[in-house]
């Protein structure tokens, strides 16, 4: 599992400016192991080629309602530092799509859901004209229901499937059970849906399942969300420089580390580790492999991935690693001994650069936390590698009607509205006056707004990627530049772009790895231990794995 545990309650709206709420609350992590194969009926196994695809995609048509003040770049969100006036919010749903119908949508939720009759809901509903019913799940034991619900035939009309859910039965579920939106989305068709067809075609192509485009995505930057955060503040009041290089690194850890006075340079650093020696990451088995000349390799296989887990082993044996990390308890949080001043560094979802900061300048105004950009082995340029552009999904029933799939569309468009519309505000902030106030010209919520305006709408659409935090302009600038410095260094491997799904023999064939890393890092296992355990995964299916890869690159090609 990543940093960025599932366990955590995601928002697709998570990059927004609130000086109510400090938790920004991202998702990530478990592998994403969902279903494209090429008939209706739905094929367990494979994918989606790039060059089938073009077919179905819907065309991209660029958004121009507001012009960010950091234009994305390198695979980067845009960037809006500035809060906008009610009285200058541009308009981008011209008309009422809505025809007035009714829709059940089954989402996750964290907390708990609101009333279905709140003002939020209504507003919502009247606005965009769709009755909307939320059947609003627990998102901890979301893959449960989720299972129980496909495996049903009271499903309803409309569902929400995070990646990491895509698994086990789900994905042969998700082609048997949810409608084509080709024929309402593909190509040019899209441009009755102005707000849809401003999302990246990348985040479309993660759409396709079972050889169809089912899905609505929630588009994301494929540059890695995993950054090494530090207390620029203590950095500061220190002197310390910001390392450049592994060996800095260690050197710097072995300086900052104060036992006695429960201080220690970092928490576990081996995502960072990754991304420093180029090991292929992401929380998508796919995205392990990649082809190495004329030869298929997974990250497993690599000196680089030994090489990541060496030098993280480096840091726990120098002590210079928080001891609540060593020991792994499970009630430890990174972020708070980061902002306790225990640790100077840790590895986390680049959104916490905000949750952190808005959590803590209400009480210490001199807090500041930044990322360092990512080095190479030998200090120079890092060689990183690409995320998905999308890891959350919205279908709508295959016996819905013609009239349903337009409505639920209706729904997406009007959530994906840009940073800047009215649309935006209502989706994000709600009722103005019951959900937000204004004050000093930024958006609050109110605490009816803190419980009823989260989740929900958010996760039936959303814009290009985007961060827009304009209570702390400084850190919008900070994220946006940190990923576009990183993108310049950023490759799409192989399977960049592709929702793949192994065949269930192998679906589990690497699982121990992860446990092993750790064993490995805290000194409780060799490197020898590693590699042993690749030569059993060779053998016990790894080999015949590799061929299956092989062969579905060769037969559908890349999206790249």
């Amino acid at each position: 599992m990543t940093p960025n545990s599932a366990t955590s309650a995601p928002s697709r709206r998570s990059f927004l400016a609130s000086t109510a709420v400090a938790a920004a609350a991202v998702a990530g992590g478990m592998p994403l192991l969902s279903a494209c194969g090429g008939s209706q009926s739905g094929s367990k196994d494979g994918t989606t080629s790039g060059k089938d695809a073009a077919k179905i995609l819907p065309a991209y048509v660029a958004s121009t309602v507001v012009a960010p003040d950091i234009p994305a770049k390198n695979g980067s969100a845009a960037g809006f530092s500035k809060a906008i006036a009610t009285a200058d919010l541009k308009t981008s749903v011209t008309k009422q799509l809505g025809s007035g119908g009714k829709l059940k949508i089954m989402s996750p939720f964290w907390g708990t859901p609101p009333e279905g009759d709140n003002p939020y809901y209504t507003a919502m509903n009247e606005a965009i004209g769709v009755e909307v019913t939320w059947r609003n799940q627990d998102g901890v034991t979301y893959d449960e229901k989720l299972g129980a619900v496909l495996a049903s035939s009271d499903i309803p009309d409309v569902v929400v499937v995070p990646g990491w859910n895509l698994n086990g039965k789900i994905p042969g579920a998700v082609n048997a059970k949810f409608a084509d939106l080709g024929p309402y989305l593909s190509g040019d068709k899209v441009r009755d849906y102005p707000n849809l067809a401003a999302v990246p075609t990348e985040a479309w192509q993660r759409g396709i399942f079972g050889g169809q485009l089912r899905a609505i995505p929630f588009p994301a930057p494929y540059v890695t969300d995993i950054a090494p955060l530090y207390r620029k503040d203590l950095f500061d009041k220190k002197g310390y420089s910001v390392p450049t290089s592994p060996d800095e690194f260690l050197s710097w850890a072995k300086e900052a580390t104060d036992a006695r006075s429960k201080v220690w340079a970092c928490d576990d650093m081996k995502w960072t580790a990754f991304n420093v020696f180029g090991v292929l990451s992401g929380s998508d088995k796919a995205l392990w492999w990649n082809m190495d000349g004329a030869k298929l390799v997974n990250r497993i296989e690599t000196e680089e991935y030994l090489e990541a887990l060496e030098w993280t082993r480096k840091l726990y044996a120098a002590k210079v690693v928080h001891p609540d990390a060593v020991s792994g308890k499970a009630g430890g949080n990174p972020g708070n001994r980061l902002t306790a001043g225990q640790v100077l560094v840790y590895s986390q979802n680049i959104s916490d650069w905000w949750g952190k900061t808005a959590e803590q300048r209400t009480q210490n105004p001199d807090f500041e936390i930044a990322a360092f950009d990512i080095f190479g082995p030998d200090g120079g340029d890092p060689k990183l590698w690409a995320v998905q552009p999308a890891n959350i999904f919205t279908f709508i029933s295959k016996t819905a009607s013609e009239r349903q799939i337009k409505d639920f569309l209706a729904v997406c468009n009007f959530c994906a509205a840009p940073y800047g519309t009215k649309e935006f505000m209502l989706t994000a902030y709600g009722v103005e006056g019951t959900d937000y106030e204004t004050q000093k010209g930024l958006p609050v919520k109110t605490t009816q707004g803190v419980n009823e305006v989260n989740g929900a709408f958010d996760y039936t659409g959303n814009p290009a990627p985007y961060i827009a935090y304009p209570d702390f302009p400084d850190v919008t600038k900070g994220m946006v530049e940190w990923q576009q410095r990183m993108g310049a260094f950023t490759t799409k491997s192989s399977f960049f772009g592709l929702t793949v799904t192994e065949p269930n023999r192998w679906a589990n064939l690497a699982d121990s790895f992860e446990q092993l890393e750790d064993d490995v890092v805290r000194g409780r296992k060799k490197i020898s231990d590693v590699q042993q355990a690749v030569s059993d995964w060779k053998s016990k299916g790894g080999d015949e794995l590799r061929d299956w890869y092989k062969k579905l690159l060769d037969d559908t090609g890349s999206a790249n």
